[in-house]
């Protein structure tokens, strides 16, 4: 698998991680359940990786040779 591939793959999946780390969260506070402290931290593991894999892809464009699409 080509690595620019491999790095957005990645990230769909990361971010999919992350979407339900926030929902369980919101879906916990609307059900009148406070969660403990380091629940909140959670999301934060995969919003740095997403941080990461997100720039690269951002600015790929920029370092590529020239004339390749």
């Amino acid at each position: 698998m080509n690595w620019n591939l491999w790095i957005r793959q990645f990230h769909r999946w990361v971010s999919l991680l992350f979407s339900g780390i926030v929902l369980a969260i919101f879906v916990m506070l609307g059900a009148g359940q406070e969660p403990a402290q380091w629940v909140y931290y959670l999301p934060l593991p995969p919003l740095f990786l997403l941080i990461f894999s997100g720039l690269y892809m951002f600015f790929r464009p920029w370092f590529r040779p020239r004339g390749q699409l």
